[in-house]
């Protein structure tokens, strides 16, 4: 699907971007279970029923930060490295756009005034919780996909 991508590389998923533009009806999972943060699309008729629920304690070991990003308003470029910091590619996100960064490193470039939301594990460690590098020259940005 077009409003779907799963961006690898090497044969490591490092994120799942869903468009805007991405209907269908019920559930629908875009991140593979053994993922600690989990993504999905839902959708329903008017009159459905979710029945009440509450979650149950269950002890979950995580090892690396993944978070999502919903954009609001504007455009968002992403800027995708290896774990070794290499750059690799690039990817523009706009509006009702949402992605999980699930592996490897990411630098990012506000296109256009931007609006979004962060969704990731808590709580935030403060410098310990990320390694800071050089990012790659602009002449260097190789963007790939639809631009939003």
């Amino acid at each position: 699907m077009d409003s779907i991508e799963q961006c690898r590389f090497d044969g490591q998923l490092y994120a799942i971007i869903v468009r805007a533009s991405f209907r269908q009806p019920g559930i629908t999972f875009f991140s593979p279970p053994e993922l600690s943060q989990q993504l999905a699309f839902m959708s329903h008729p008017e009159g459905k029923s979710i029945a009440p629920h509450r979650h149950n304690k269950v002890t979950r070991e995580v090892h690396f930060t993944q978070e999502v990003l919903l954009i609001q308003k504007g455009k968002l470029q992403v800027d995708f490295y290896t774990e070794a910091e290499r750059y690799l590619e690039s990817r523009v996100l706009g509006p009702g756009d949402i992605i999980l960064l699930c592996s490897g490193a990411h630098g990012f470039h506000v296109l256009e005034p931007l609006e979004m939301f962060e969704i990731k594990q808590g709580p935030y460690a403060g410098e310990n919780d990320k390694t800071r590098f050089d990012e790659v020259a602009a002449s260097e940005i190789q963007i790939k996909g639809p631009v939003s």
